[in-house]
C-alpha cells in the first residue's frame, strides 16, 4: 500500500498566500522525512481553494528538494494549456528526478480560467480527449505534428525525449483525473490509471474502478495488462489524526468550512452558467465520514477497507484540513510514524 499526501495550498481565512504555499512546501518536505510514498499538488487560478497556479512548477521545487519522494501533479488541467508545452516540462521533470515524477491531467471546469487562457468553451466541453492524445504522442514519439481543429502544427522533433532515461521508465507515468463515466472510459481506452476524488465513497470508487476494467478490456487490453495499469489508480482523501476520533472531527469542522466557503464561492463561470456549491459544513463532515479522520488505528482501517472494496492501494491524503502549518507537519508525521506501520 502506498500512502502520500494532496497539497492544495489551500489559503484559509486570515491566512496570506505565502503562507499557503508555505504550508504546501513544508508538508512535501515533512513527507519524505516521514517515509511517505509521494505528495500530490493541486492547480488552480484565481480562487483561495487553492492558490498553487502551476502544479508542474512547484512539482519541479519539490523534486529539487527531495530524493525519494514520488512528486505527481493533482492535477494539471489539461485545456487551458498546449498539450506540447506540458509534455515538454513532463519529460523534463522525469529525466531531471531520475523518474520521480508523475503527471495527473484532468478536465478542469467551465471556469473563468477559459476564457483568461484564451482557450474558450469548447476546450472544456469537447477537447479533453484531442489534448491528452497530443499529449501522450509527444511522451512517446520521436516526432510530432498535428492537423486538428484546435492544434495544428508541422512535425518537430521531441527535445527532450523522456524515453532517455537511464535504467528507468520511457515516459513520466500519466493518471487522468475522473468524475464522470465519460472521463473514466477515455482513461480506459488509453491505458491510464484514474485519480479518483476525495467527495467519492468506496462504493462510487468501485463502481468507477469495474467500469475502467471493462472499458480497459473491451478496448482489447488482456486482462493481465488490465490489472497492471489498474493497480496504479489513486484514490484521494482526506487524513486528521488524533488520539481520539471527536478530536480530530473537532478539529476539521472549525477549520475547513471557512475555507471551503471562501473557496468555493469564488470560481467565477466562463459563460455565467449557475453552478451550486456544497455546504461547507455538510461537505466537511462528509469527508469526516468517509476518510481516515480519527485515531491511527481507525485510520489504518479505513485505508484497508478502502483498499479492500475498491481495489485502489495508492492514496493522496489531504492533511492540511486544520489549516495550521504545526498542525499540518504533526499530522504528517504521525501518519508516518503511526499509520504506515500498521498497513504493513
Amino acid at each position: 500500500m502506498r500512502v502520500g499526501t494532496f497539497v492544495l495550498a489551500a489559503q484559509f481565512p486570515g491566512q496570506g498566500q505565502g503562507e499557503a504555499l508555505h504550508r504546501a512546501v513544508r508538508t512535501a518536505e515533512v513527507a519524505e522525512e516521514a517515509g511517505l510514498d509521494s505528495v500530490w499538488l493541486a492547480e488552480h487560478h484565481f480562487v483561495p481553494y487553492g492558490v498553487c497556479p502551476s502544479a508542474v512548477t512547484l512539482a519541479a521545487l519539490l523534486l529539487g528538494r527531495t530524493r525519494r519522494l514520488r512528486v505527481g501533479t493533482a492535477v494539471s488541467v489539461l485545456p487551458t494549456v498546449h498539450p506540447v508545452a506540458l509534455g515538454e516540462q513532463a519529460a523534463l521533470l522525469h529525466l531531471t528526478s531520475g523518474g520521480r515524477f508523475t503527471l495527473g491531467v484532468g478536465r478542469g471546469g467551465p471556469w473563468v480560467d477559459l476564457e483568461v487562457f484564451g482557450a474558450g468553451l469548447e476546450a472544456y466541453e469537447e477537447g479533453f480527449p484531442a489534448s491528452l492524445d497530443l499529449l501522450l504522442r509527444w511522451l512517446t514519439e520521436p516526432r510530432v505534428g498535428a492537423e486538428g481543429e484546435r492544434f495544428s502544427f508541422r512535425e518537430v522533433p521531441v527535445v527532450p525525449r523522456p524515453d532517455e532515461l537511464i535504467g528507468g521508465e520511457p515516459a513520466p507515468e500519466v493518471v487522468v483525473a475522473c468524475t464522470s463515466p465519460k472521463s473514466v472510459r477515455l482513461a480506459a481506452e488509453r491505458g491510464l490509471p484514474m485519480l479518483l476524488g476525495m467527495h467519492c465513497g468506496d462504493e462510487d470508487k468501485a463502481e468507477m474502478v469495474a467500469a475502467w476494467t471493462r472499458w480497459s478490456r473491451e478496448s482489447g487490453r488482456d486482462p493481465d495488462e488490465t490489472a497492471r495499469i489498474g493497480s496504479h489508480h489513486v484514490s484521494a482523501g482526506v487524513a486528521q489524526l488524533a488520539d481520539r476520533r471527536e478530536d480530530a472531527v473537532e478539529a476539521l469542522v472549525k477549520a475547513m468550512p471557512g475555507w471551503l466557503r471562501q473557496g468555493l464561492d469564488a470560481h467565477v463561470t466562463v459563460d455565467g452558467r449557475h453552478r451550486s456549491m456544497r455546504d461547507p459544513v455538510a461537505y466537511t463532515e462528509l469527508l469526516c465520514g468517509l476518510h481516515p479522520v480519527g485515531t491511527p488505528r481507525l485510520a489504518a482501517d479505513r485505508l484497508a477497507a478502502t483498499a479492500e472494496r475498491t481495489g485502489i492501494t495508492r492514496f493522496a491524503l489531504l492533511a492540511e484540513g486544520s489549516g495550521d502549518l504545526a498542525a499540518t507537519e504533526e499530522n504528517v508525521r504521525r501518519l508516518g510514524a503511526e499509520v504506515l506501520p500498521l498497513l504493513v
